[in-house]
């Protein structure tokens, strides 16, 4: 059984920083891409970031230049450093991981149950 679970949300002020870290568990073969995706009430899920077990990242426009997404893949985790957050960036915050769990089953997609972020102004 995969378990992703985020934890580093919470409540901060405009201008401010948070770490969000995402830890992948259970019977892993392998991962290929993991990203991070929010949803704000009301809108669509949208991709923040993702990066490939290589490291080239690529991120949604609004957030160039503010956050940075990283890995670590001894540990099957990733990160999304958030600077300069803005309340437009308040959503909840879902990593997810491509991944297989034997190196014969195909790739699927897992998700976390999210984290919330809410910038205030």
């Amino acid at each position: 059984q995969v378990q992703l679970v985020e934890s580093g949300g919470g409540l901060v002020q405009a201008g401010g920083s948070l770490r969000l870290s995402c830890a992948a568990s259970g019977s892993i073969f392998s991962i290929n891409a993991m990203g991070w995706y929010r949803q704000a009430p009301g809108k669509q899920r949208e991709l923040v970031a993702a990066i490939r077990s290589g490291g080239s990242a690529n991120y949604v426009d609004s957030v160039k230049a503010r956050f940075t997404i990283s890995r670590d893949n001894a540990k099957n985790m990733v990160y999304l450093q958030m600077n300069s957050l803005k309340p437009e960036d308040t959503a909840v915050y879902y990593c997810n991981a491509d991944l297989q769990v034997k190196w014969y089953t195909p790739v699927r997609t897992y998700w976390g149950q999210g984290t919330q972020v809410t910038v205030s102004s």
